[in-house]
Protein backbone atom coordinates (compact mmCIF):
# COMPACT_ATOMS: atom_id res chain seq x y z
CA UNK A 1 0.00 0.00 0.00
CA UNK A 2 1.26 3.50 -0.84
CA UNK A 3 2.36 5.73 2.01
CA UNK A 4 -0.05 8.40 3.27
CA UNK A 5 0.59 11.74 1.55
CA UNK A 6 0.20 13.42 4.97
CA UNK A 7 3.79 12.26 5.63
CA UNK A 8 5.02 15.09 3.39
CA UNK A 9 6.19 17.97 5.57
CA UNK A 10 6.42 15.91 8.76
CA UNK A 11 9.39 16.67 11.00
CA UNK A 12 10.59 14.04 13.46
CA UNK A 13 12.04 14.89 16.90
CA UNK A 14 15.79 15.50 17.19
CA UNK A 15 17.95 12.48 17.83
CA UNK A 16 19.76 11.89 21.09
CA UNK A 17 23.08 13.78 21.22
CA UNK A 18 25.99 12.05 19.49
CA UNK A 19 29.46 12.87 20.83
CA UNK A 20 32.08 12.88 18.07
CA UNK A 21 35.24 11.25 19.39
CA UNK A 22 38.66 10.81 17.84
CA UNK A 23 38.08 7.03 17.98
CA UNK A 24 34.78 7.27 16.07
CA UNK A 25 36.35 9.47 13.38
CA UNK A 26 39.30 7.06 13.08
CA UNK A 27 36.99 4.04 12.89
CA UNK A 28 34.95 5.65 10.11
CA UNK A 29 38.07 6.83 8.24
CA UNK A 30 39.58 3.34 8.26
CA UNK A 31 36.29 1.85 7.02
CA UNK A 32 36.34 4.09 3.94
CA UNK A 33 40.09 3.86 3.32
CA UNK A 34 41.24 7.24 4.68
CA UNK A 35 43.94 8.26 7.16
CA UNK A 36 42.53 7.71 10.65
CA UNK A 37 44.81 10.32 12.27
CA UNK A 38 42.67 13.45 12.10
CA UNK A 39 40.50 15.61 14.32
CA UNK A 40 38.20 16.49 11.41
CA UNK A 41 35.60 13.96 10.26
CA UNK A 42 35.57 12.68 6.66
CA UNK A 43 32.99 14.34 4.38
CA UNK A 44 30.55 11.42 4.56
CA UNK A 45 30.75 11.03 8.37
CA UNK A 46 27.42 12.84 8.94
CA UNK A 47 25.64 9.69 7.76
CA UNK A 48 26.37 8.28 11.23
CA UNK A 49 24.16 10.93 12.84
CA UNK A 50 21.71 11.30 9.93
CA UNK A 51 21.03 7.55 9.92
CA UNK A 52 19.72 7.76 13.48
CA UNK A 53 17.20 10.35 12.29
CA UNK A 54 16.31 8.15 9.29
CA UNK A 55 15.65 5.28 11.70
CA UNK A 56 12.85 7.35 13.25
CA UNK A 57 11.15 7.58 9.86
CA UNK A 58 11.68 3.96 8.89
CA UNK A 59 10.98 2.57 12.35
CA UNK A 60 7.72 4.46 12.96
CA UNK A 61 4.93 1.88 12.49
CA UNK A 62 2.42 4.64 11.74
CA UNK A 63 4.43 5.57 8.61
CA UNK A 64 4.24 2.08 7.11
CA UNK A 65 7.68 1.78 5.53
CA UNK A 66 8.88 -1.80 5.20
CA UNK A 67 12.68 -1.76 5.32
CA UNK A 68 13.03 -4.81 3.07
CA UNK A 69 11.28 -2.78 0.33
CA UNK A 70 13.54 0.28 0.55
CA UNK A 71 16.37 1.30 -1.75
CA UNK A 72 18.56 4.27 -0.81
CA UNK A 73 18.35 6.35 -4.00
CA UNK A 74 20.86 9.10 -3.28
CA UNK A 75 22.54 11.11 -0.53
CA UNK A 76 24.35 14.44 -0.40
CA UNK A 77 25.64 16.77 2.28
CA UNK A 78 25.94 20.55 2.40
CA UNK A 79 28.29 21.79 5.09
CA UNK A 80 28.12 24.91 7.24
CA UNK A 81 31.38 23.82 8.88
CA UNK A 82 33.43 20.63 9.32
CA UNK A 83 32.60 18.10 12.02
CA UNK A 84 35.35 17.96 14.64
CA UNK A 85 36.36 15.88 17.64
CA UNK A 86 34.33 17.03 20.63
CA UNK A 87 31.25 18.10 18.69
CA UNK A 88 27.99 16.99 20.28
CA UNK A 89 25.47 16.65 17.46
CA UNK A 90 21.74 16.12 17.02
CA UNK A 91 19.87 15.46 13.78
CA UNK A 92 16.34 16.44 12.83
CA UNK A 93 14.71 14.82 9.78
CA UNK A 94 11.92 16.37 7.70
CA UNK A 95 10.11 14.62 4.85
CA UNK A 96 10.40 17.21 2.09
CA UNK A 97 8.33 15.40 -0.51
CA UNK A 98 6.48 12.19 -1.15
CA UNK A 99 5.36 11.04 -4.61
CA UNK A 100 3.90 7.79 -5.86
CA UNK A 101 5.22 6.84 -9.30
CA UNK A 102 5.07 3.48 -11.07
CA UNK A 103 4.47 1.35 -8.00
CA UNK A 104 6.98 3.08 -5.73
CA UNK A 105 6.96 5.83 -3.14
CA UNK A 106 9.70 8.40 -3.77
CA UNK A 107 10.57 9.95 -0.42
CA UNK A 108 12.86 12.99 -0.22
CA UNK A 109 14.21 13.89 3.19
CA UNK A 110 16.25 16.73 4.65
CA UNK A 111 18.23 16.13 7.83
CA UNK A 112 19.58 19.12 9.71
CA UNK A 113 22.61 18.22 11.81
CA UNK A 114 23.50 20.80 14.46
CA UNK A 115 25.33 21.06 17.74
CA UNK A 116 23.27 20.61 20.88
CA UNK A 117 23.49 24.40 21.30
CA UNK A 118 21.85 24.85 17.87
CA UNK A 119 24.83 25.74 15.66
CA UNK A 120 24.17 24.43 12.12
CA UNK A 121 26.84 21.97 10.96
CA UNK A 122 25.59 20.05 7.93
CA UNK A 123 22.39 19.39 6.01
CA UNK A 124 21.84 15.96 4.53
CA UNK A 125 19.48 15.33 1.61
CA UNK A 126 18.40 11.79 0.79
CA UNK A 127 15.96 10.00 -1.48
CA UNK A 128 14.43 6.68 -0.57
CA UNK A 129 12.59 4.46 -3.01
CA UNK A 130 9.94 2.34 -1.28
CA UNK A 131 8.35 -0.42 -3.31
CA UNK A 132 4.58 -0.36 -2.82
CA UNK A 133 2.60 -3.53 -2.29
CA UNK A 134 5.63 -5.80 -1.95
CA UNK A 135 5.47 -8.61 0.60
Amino acid sequence: MALDSALEGRTFPPTAPYVVSRAKIAEFAVAIGLDPMTDVAPPTFPIVVAFEAMQQLIGDPSVGIQLQNVIHGDQRFTYSRPIRVGDELVATLTVESLKQVGGVDLIRTRTEVATVSGEPVVTGHARLVHRVGAP
